[in-house]
């Protein structure tokens, strides 16, 4: 006699949920632990073929500016500061891409889990 609906290993739904629920608890933990890991990471990025050097952390705070002497031309310091602002956005979207890539490894493994929203989770 072959089984109709139900669940594998004939688990029935409460068990089902509760194995969804420690699959999600644990991803939590790797997710925030992988944050943390992200957080203490540094990134560093330059403008102007080097003259400008900015070094940002995980968390997107700026820790280093290095400045090369014959970048500091006080007859154009406009170019100065487009190049360190460039260097910080270049820096800063190390930070993102690396996020989004420490994420999509978390989310990747979910398989099933992506079908949550239909059970209202």
């Amino acid at each position: 006699m072959a089984k109709r609906g139900g669940f594998p290993g004939g688990m029935g739904m409460p068990g089902n949920m509760n194995n969804l629920m420690k699959q999600a608890q644990k991803m939590q933990k790797q997710m925030e632990e992988s944050q943390k890991e992200l957080e203490e990471k540094e990134f560093t990025a330059s403008a102007g073929g080097g003259a400008v050097e900015v070094t940002v952390t995980g968390k997107k705070e700026v820790t280093k500016v290095s400045l090369k002497e014959e970048v500091v031309d006080p007859d154009d310091i406009e170019m100065l500061e487009d190049l360190i602002m460039a260097a910080v956005n270049e820096a800063l979207r190390k930070v993102e891409e690396a996020t989004q890539s420490n994420l999509g490894k978390l989310t990747g493994g979910l398989g099933g889990l992506s079908g949550l929203g239909g059970l209202g989770l």
